[in-house]
């Protein structure tokens, strides 16, 4: 548990892309093997040891991590802060090269997709935290 609460600090807020998420995964699998005493060198697979010790994936955490926060902003008043942020139009930005950034709302789209809830949910606080909730595997 204090693995995930280390890697997820803030993690409401980051448009990660996937390649951060693998680092991110990479640096748990290292933390979980750690503390259970194993090494690469014994050849357990990692699948195996997130059973043995109960973890949910990092990504899948993340994911539950980030819609929380956007069902608490979505049910504070539109004269919030937080809410206040939504309404910026950036009209004269010139943009460089390349593809764009991935931006906050496209990855909190992505996972309701994936998750299966939407928005009208985020008002009704404990079906919205019922239908995101990921439990561990203990």
């Amino acid at each position: 548990m204090v693995v995930l609460s280390v890697l997820l600090y803030e993690a409401k807020c980051w448009p990660i892309k996937k390649n951060q998420v693998q680092t991110l995964m990479v640096a748990e699998m290292r933390m979980i093997r750690r503390i259970c005493g194993y090494t690469r060198l014994d050849r357990i697979k990692n699948v195996v040891i997130r059973e043995r010790v109960g973890v949910t994936p990092l990504e899948e955490k993340m994911r539950e991590t980030r819609l929380r926060w956007f069902g608490h902003a979505k049910r504070r008043s539109v004269n919030t802060p937080v809410r206040r942020d939504e309404a910026i139009n950036i009209l004269h930005c010139r943009r460089g090269r390349g593809r764009p950034k991935t931006s906050w709302n496209a990855v909190i789209r992505s996972n309701m997709k994936l998750m299966g809830p939407t928005e009208d949910m985020t008002q009704d606080r404990n079906l919205w935290r019922s239908s995101i909730k990921i439990e561990d595997h203990r």
